[in-house]
């Protein structure tokens, strides 16, 4: 059982005042970016060092993001800096050993997916955990981006009725150029279980989850290979799910353009849609005008929210913003938690669940 503490100061009248968690972060890649630019602004921490293999790298981040200072060993790092929290942002086959050290150092961990490439290695780093009293926690973004948080709120307040259906999509060229097509120095996320596809999946198999949160009883994956060659052990993944009445697709495909990242909730009432690389929101529900004229209402409101979408993400790429926006949202609400004591907004089920369905798509059993 993880042990509540209260990171606060008590100022002249008694209160306890929140304090800054003293932060740190290890990788300085792409991803590092959103992780530095919430922990440069947000109240709630204390950018105090960040760490990379490269010296350089680590110095222009710490540089640009205003961090006290910088190491190319984390251990020394969590020996003389001693972080409240570090922020995991390394290749994934090196996130089990490099949480663990950081866990038993007595730093919580917020780790990029995939959290481990295996629900074993997933577990045995929980174990680690809850025996240090610290969190661990996979960054689940996607939930936190607005579309969803909307799609959300369709649900609960029974807008689009029972869920029924579940379908993520997401088309990403990944075989032509860019970090995972170098056949020369091959990225490490092609030895992971499920090669390139691994390190996105945990998000396709979350929000799938958030929405129809089941044990699925029948799994259905075909793993395939269409681009050919031996540095990709698959570019496709077509996924049928069914648990109880309640069915989910989850599909991945580096060969349909336009890229896309598509998450489709359908209810017994209706649905909803959107594409969150270029983020819109479209509900087809019945409307207060009736059974015949219910369609033209949805044509017209969807077709409204399609052209301030239009305008939206005009401005997005003008200022060169990424559909991370819900990183910063996930990460004020842990900060938040943490402070105070509370539980972190992933939760063990959450990162449980998704780490076992991710499991069981790779399994043998369940391909076809």
């Amino acid at each position: 059982m993880l042990i509540a503490v209260v990171y606060c100061w008590i100022d002249d009248e008694g209160a306890c005042m929140a304090m800054a968690l003293r932060a740190a972060v290890i990788g300085t890649g792409v991803i590092s970016k959103e992780h530095l630019s919430f922990l440069n602004t947000s109240a709630r921490s204390q950018l105090v060092a960040v760490c990379d293999l490269s010296k350089i790298s680590a110095q222009y981040a710490a540089q640009r993001y205003q961090a006290q200072a910088t190491f190319a060993d984390y251990r020394q790092m969590l020996t003389e800096v001693k972080p409240d929290v570090v922020h995991i942002l390394t290749p994934p086959h090196t996130h089990k050993w490099i949480a663990k050290d950081c866990l038993e150092a007595g730093a919580h961990v917020i780790c990029e997916k995939p959290l481990t490439p295996t629900h074993e290695e997933f577990r045995e780093l929980w174990a680690i955990a809850q025996k240090c009293d610290r969190y661990l926690i996979e960054d689940h973004n996607y939930r936190y981006n607005e579309p969803i948080l909307a799609i959300e709120k369709f649900v609960t307040d029974g807008t689009l009725g029972e869920v029924q259906e579940v379908e993520v999509r997401m088309a990403l060229n990944v075989r032509s150029g860019g970090a995972f097509a170098d056949e020369n120095i091959p990225n490490p996320v092609h030895k992971l279980p499920a090669g390139v596809i691994h390190d996105v999946i945990t998000h396709l198999v979350y929000l799938t989850l958030r929405f129809l949160p089941v044990e699925f009883e029948r799994i259905s994956a075909a793993w395939s290979n269409h681009g050919g060659g031996t540095l990709f052990k698959y570019d496709d993944l077509d996924a049928v799910l069914i648990g109880g009445s309640k069915h989910a697709r989850i599909r991945f495909s580096a060969h349909t353009l336009p890229e896309c990242f598509d998450v489709i909730v359908r209810g017994s009432r209706g649905y909803a849609q959107t594409d969150l690389f270029q983020p819109y929101l479209r509900c087809v529900v019945p409307r207060k005008a009736g059974k015949q004229l219910s369609p033209l209402v949805n044509h017209y409101i969807n077709g409204s929210n399609l052209v301030k979408a239009s305008v939206g993400n005009f401005s997005r790429k003008i200022m060169q913003r990424t559909p991370y926006e819900g990183l910063q949202r996930l990460l004020d609400e842990t900060y938040t938690a943490l402070q105070n004591g509370n539980p972190p907004p992933i939760t063990f089920e959450d990162m449980d669940h998704t780490s076992r369905l991710v499991e069981a798509l790779l399994a043998e059993g369940n391909r076809v």
